[in-house]
């Protein structure tokens, strides 16, 4: 089954596969848990699935500083567009926030973005609000 869909008005659209249910169940416990505990438990949730691209994405967010978010919102990315080649992209086409298991990696793009700002990359976040546009233009950002 290909997750990739093709048609003749634009360039083809990937759709992640969704993450297994234990790994939400997971994360979802780990981010229940109280401010002061919550990031460690987040981290110990992507360090045994590394793969899991909105683990990446809550790290990130619970940084404890600007470049600890920009490490994992940039792995995060990494590891995304390693996800997206293996399901069929070629370095174009749409990537849409519509798509729940999408939303993991446009949310790492979107925060490597933001971190990449505060941490005066500003190259660097121009080119990742580029690609989320490239990726999927009808967001609202």
């Amino acid at each position: 089954m290909s997750n990739i869909n093709l048609s003749g008005t634009g360039p083809g659209e990937v759709r992640l596969p969704a993450a297994p249910p234990e790994m939400q169940s997971q994360l979802d416990r780990a981010l229940a848990q109280p401010d002061s505990a919550r990031r460690e438990a987040v981290a110990k949730v992507v360090a045994a699935n590394p793969r899991y691209l909105d683990g990446w994405a809550w790290l990130g967010a619970l940084g404890r500083d600007s470049l600890e978010s920009y490490m994992a919102f940039r792995i995060g990315y990494h590891r995304g567009l390693d996800t997206l080649r293996a399901n069929g992209w070629k370095g174009s086409g749409y990537v849409r926030w519509d798509h729940v298991p999408n939303r993991g990696f446009l949310r790492c793009v979107e925060g490597l973005a933001n971190s990449a700002e505060k941490i005066s990359e500003h190259d660097e976040a121009t080119r990742c609000r580029q690609f989320l546009m490239q990726l999927d233009p009808n967001r609202q950002q």
